[in-house]
């Protein structure tokens, strides 16, 4: 980690020629401080290098000062000199910082990060996807990397949120450093009519598992009728709003009011809400029902269906059902 951060600073150095200021600094010092200590009374050249310093930052301390008429003329050509050496430097290093800053703005500096979700695409649906992310104690720190076309960094107040500025293809994904990413989520670009937008995030899908198998990929799509298409490419998980929708609406007109507690489940920013949770070793072994009773009695918590290794999910199963090791639990807690 030492190295590879000296290698940068070196890289950065070189880069922005901040060397030659560098030797014309450490010169003068050297130079002056020898300078000081031959023509100042009993002054070595440590106290000389130590007097050059505080002159040419312009410090002052007052410990010591050139007291000949030749160590004065070099005090006042240090000071010239340090201001408009150090004035050089300081004015270059802001830049570096003012040019770092817009470029992570416009989404064009590609910062190493791993074990991050990826959001392609940017819309309301993104935004609400991060406040509920950050809302949650588990994910409040989560490195997030937003891929999308737009002209700048849509949230300035988040930390761990960082904007890569490109098309979702393999260039883009390769950028948001894919290969390290844990999550991925593709969104559907809304000033595409849906056949479009849907095809673009099959293709998008398609790119991230070339890429990245072991991502997890969550996809959105308009239209269910192309389910299939994300299937083949090996989405792991498959959102289609509108349907999703459809079914809270004729749920409420049967069963009013249902979808507070739906919504209230499904929002991270209420205190009770749904999470999955491997099963504890203690319950390995045990049926379903004794994990139901267990939960309830000691952590307040409504067991709701278990998560196989392959992803299977069984809601609400017997109560019978042996837990196995590996098996997730569904849980209101």
């Amino acid at each position: 980690m030492l190295i590879a951060l000296l290698k940068r600073t070196w890289r950065l150095v070189r880069r922005e020629n901040l060397l030659r200021l560098l030797m014309i600094l450490l010169a003068t010092l050297l130079l002056s401080s020898v300078a000081l200590a031959l023509v100042e009374p009993e002054r070595t050249w440590q106290e000389g290098l130590w007097l050059s310093i505080v002159t040419m930052t312009t410090v002052g301390y007052g410990d010591m000062y050139p007291t000949t008429v030749a160590g004065r003329v070099i005090g006042v050509v240090m000071m010239l000199v340090g201001i408009g050496v150090l004035g050089m430097f300081s004015a270059t290093i802001a830049s570096i910082l003012v040019e770092r800053k817009l470029k992570e703005e416009l989404g064009m500096l590609s910062k190493e990060i791993r074990d991050h979700l990826i959001i392609c695409q940017w819309n309301r649906r993104a935004n609400e996807i991060i406040r509920e992310l950050r809302a949650d104690e588990r994910t409040r720190q989560w490195p997030i990397v937003l891929l999308a076309d737009i002209e700048r960094k849509p949230l300035k107040d988040d930390d761990y949120f960082f904007f890569v500025r490109g098309a979702v293809d393999e260039e883009g994904l390769k950028r948001a450093h894919l290969d390290q990413a844990k999550s991925v989520i593709v969104l559907g670009d809304d000033r595409m009519a849906s056949e479009v937008r849907d095809a673009q995030v099959v293709l998008a899908t398609l790119a991230v598992e070339s890429v990245n198998r072991d991502a997890y990929t969550i996809v959105e799509l308009t239209d269910e009728a192309n389910s299939k298409h994300c299937e083949r490419a090996h989405a792991d998980e498959i959102i289609v709003p509108g349907e999703f929708g459809s079914h809270l609406i004729s749920r409420a007109a049967r069963d009013h009011g249902i979808t507070r507690v739906v919504n209230r489940l499904l929002s991270s920013r209420y205190p009770t809400d749904l999470h999955r949770r491997e099963v504890p070793s203690a319950l390995v072994g045990q049926t379903f029902l004794d994990a139901m009773s267990l939960l309830k009695k000691t952590e307040n918590s409504i067991v709701l269906g278990v998560q196989k290794p392959g992803g299977e999910t069984i809601a609400n199963p017997d109560g019978d059902l042996t837990l196995e090791s590996g098996d997730s639990l569904i849980v209101i807690a």
